[in-house]
């Protein structure tokens, strides 16, 4: 769930007579001491682990002492300096949502997932769970040496407190998220029993591990549903020790952390301090790396990877840029329409629009040809729907047949496509039909509803003037058409505000997705989540088959199933032209600094710094080695 959840809904079917867990790994269990399974089908078996698998058995055994993608032995010492875009934060606060929150997170979860498996969960602040075969509960067993900064145990009490305040006053994502739990209670000292309600739903136990945990003896007679400054008490390996709003914040390792040595946190959190410095935009954060005051750095940008690092430092091997792929599912960013404004409300318009954005000529002339053209919102991953369905994709589809476009059975999903000379023509052609079947026509210049002669019209919202270079040739295309944008850049704050409460025609987002679909599809795709604040349903969707769809992948009895489920729901969401396709990269760009360590194996998902350690040695001699390189540019980006 690196990249924010992609999961889906229920629906009822019979789960395989096989174990989901690796006997050698499993204990399984007559009965469980602390909750009475008289009423448990006599067919059911309890199962008990130190790890729990979506599908599938977890890679890592119950004797496992730590990830092999981390060096259990890397050192503990330095500073990670980090880079934050945007004006400042107002709050500590980031589980409502009010504010804009700080960086860098003190709590911690009941699991947490390896980096190298689709979707398995490793016991946390609970050293081992117990459920049913049919996953209709799960028991979670806490560690007695669990603490809060402050020194008191992590209790029971905590884990009931923490679900009920986030689904009460928290951001709507747990609600939609947590919804499912029928109740928490408390069933022996350490041992808290979350019972779900509705049809089989096999990832509600992995995500219930995702749960924030919260001190309640801290926030009672606090206002959770208000921003803070006061930095929250926490169980992580860091707090906050220092920060300034518009600034910095600067974390700290907790010395006597309680979970150092315990095998998910093993040659992991190796800093004493983590800084993160505002920058107004990423092109001075980027000057910051370049002068050495940023250690890390992710380019998000084709232009700058390919033109802004031809500098000493990286020519002399002292500031890396590495490209690596990433096989994990990073979404389609794409220019999302708000369907729920009229002039987006018809499917024609949109897939109108999509055809005045030529990905050709932009990838060729601003990206330096290094995108791949979208396809799908799971690319580049197996649940991408492609070609024409078949199999289980295609019987579950079947059943909506009449309910969803016939081109889902009929067309392979392929966005507009030009010969990337920069004169679409034939894409604006097709537009133009397009717009004529919805009822738009052109009149002296400008596009126009057919009965009310009103032009066509829209705000396009976005945050950082570096993407105009994107934006203006796709403005243009559409003034071709006939229409009127008005181009609107504002500052991060405005722009989180105007988003939380839906106040926009047009955005760019990417919907990232997990590698596991489940239960946060709700909040991304579903009804329920269209009109509520801070939701990732950013196109306000609202159809009853997708809602459908979300169902059949979170009830999903295995991962084959799982694929082709998503697929279906891809393809209808694919279908529906929510969204103008911008781009998809299957890949991360980093740029670090000479000063750290790393392990030898890069996991699943990609390049992670809270693996890495730094080098004393390489950062010592780090100041040194640039000057004997005499690299001027980093001087002029100091200054």
């Amino acid at each position: 769930m690196r990249r924010i959840l992609a999961p889906l809904l229920l629906a009822a079917f019979s789960l395989p007579a096989t174990s989901a867990i690796v006997p050698a790994q499993t204990e399984q269990l007559p009965a469980v001491p602390t909750v009475n399974i008289a009423t448990e089908p006599a067919s059911q078996v309890i199962y008990k682990s130190h790890a729990i698998a979506m599908h599938g058995d977890p890679k890592y055994g119950g004797d496992f002492t730590h990830f092999d993608y981390v060096n259990p032995d890397a050192p503990k010492g330095g500073t990670l300096r980090l880079s934050v875009t945007g004006t400042s934060f107002d709050t500590f606060n980031g589980w409502n949502a009010k504010g804009n929150a700080a960086p860098g997170s003190t709590s911690e979860t009941l699991l947490i997932a390896s980096e190298d498996e689709a979707f398995t969960k490793y016991g946390l602040l609970a050293e081992s769970m117990e459920w049913p075969e049919d996953r209709s509960w799960i028991i979670f067993h806490l560690r007695p040496e669990a603490r809060w900064h402050d020194g008191m145990p992590v209790t029971v009490e905590d884990v009931i407190f923490s679900l009920d305040i986030l689904r009460e006053q928290g951001r709507p994502l747990y609600r939609f998220y947590y919804q499912s739990v029928e109740k928490a209670e408390k069933v022996g000292e350490r041992s808290v029993k979350f019972t779900f309600s509705g049809d089989e739903n096999r990832e509600l136990p992995l995500i219930v591990g995702e749960l924030p945990i919260l001190p309640k003896h801290y926030w009672e007679g606090k206002d959770f549903a208000e921003t803070t400054l006061i930095p929250p008490l926490g169980s992580g390996p860091y707090k906050v020790g220092s920060f300034e709003p518009g600034r910095y914040v600067v974390l700290e390792r907790v010395e006597d952390y309680w979970g150092d040595k315990i095998p998910v946190r093993l040659g992991r959190n190796n800093y004493d301090k983590i800084r993160y410095d505002y920058y107004r935009d990423r092109t001075i954060a980027r000057q910051a790396l370049k002068a050495g005051q940023v250690d890390f750095f992710s380019e998000n940008s084709a232009k700058e990877w390919a033109t802004a690092y031809n500098i000493p430092s990286v020519r002399g091997g002292l500031l890396h840029t590495k490209k690596t792929i990433n096989e994990s599912s990073g979404g389609m960013q794409a220019f999302y329409m708000n369907s729920r404004r009229a002039q987006f409300s018809d499917p024609k318009v949109r897939q109108a629009l999509a055809h005045a954005f030529d990905f050709q000529w932009t990838n060729k002339t601003v990206y330096y040809g290094q995108y791949e053209q979208p396809y799908s919102f799971f690319a580049p991953t197996e649940l991408a729907a492609t070609g024409l369905p078949k199999d289980e994709e295609l019987e579950i589809l079947e059943r909506y047949r009449g309910r969803v476009p016939e081109e889902v059975f009929t067309t392979p999903y392929i966005p507009p496509k030009t010969d990337g000379s920069g004169w679409p023509r034939e894409n604006l052609m097709k537009a133009f039909e397009l717009f004529a079947e919805a009822g738009w026509v052109v009149r002296d210049l400008k596009l126009v509803n057919e009965e009310t002669n009103e032009q066509f019209e829209f705000e396009f919202l976005y945050v950082q003037q570096a993407q105009e270079r994107v934006l203006l040739p796709f403005f243009h295309n559409l003034e071709r058409l006939g229409i009127r944008v008005r181009p609107r850049l504002v500052d991060t704050s405005q722009y989180i505000n105007r988003f939380r409460a839906r106040d926009f025609d047009m955005i760019i987002f990417n919907n990232a997705q997990s590698l596991s679909p489940g239960n946060e599809q709700r909040d991304g795709w579903g009804s329920a989540a269209a009109d509520e604040p801070s939701s990732r349903n950013i196109a306000g969707i609202k159809d009853p088959v997708v809602d459908e769809l979300i169902e059949l992948v979170i009830s999903a009895p295995d991962r084959e199933s799982l694929v082709q489920r998503t697929r279906a729901l891809d393809r209808v969401l694919l279908w529906g032209h929510y969204v103008v396709p911008q781009l998809i990269a299957p890949f991360d760009r980093i740029i670090y600094w000479d000063k750290f360590g790393r392990p030898d194996i890069i996991p699943l998902r990609g390049p992670n710094y809270f693996n890495w350690w730094i080098d004393e040695e390489k950062a010592r001699s780090l100041p040194e080695r640039r000057r004997n390189l005499g690299d001027k540019t980093d001087e002029v980006a100091a200054n």
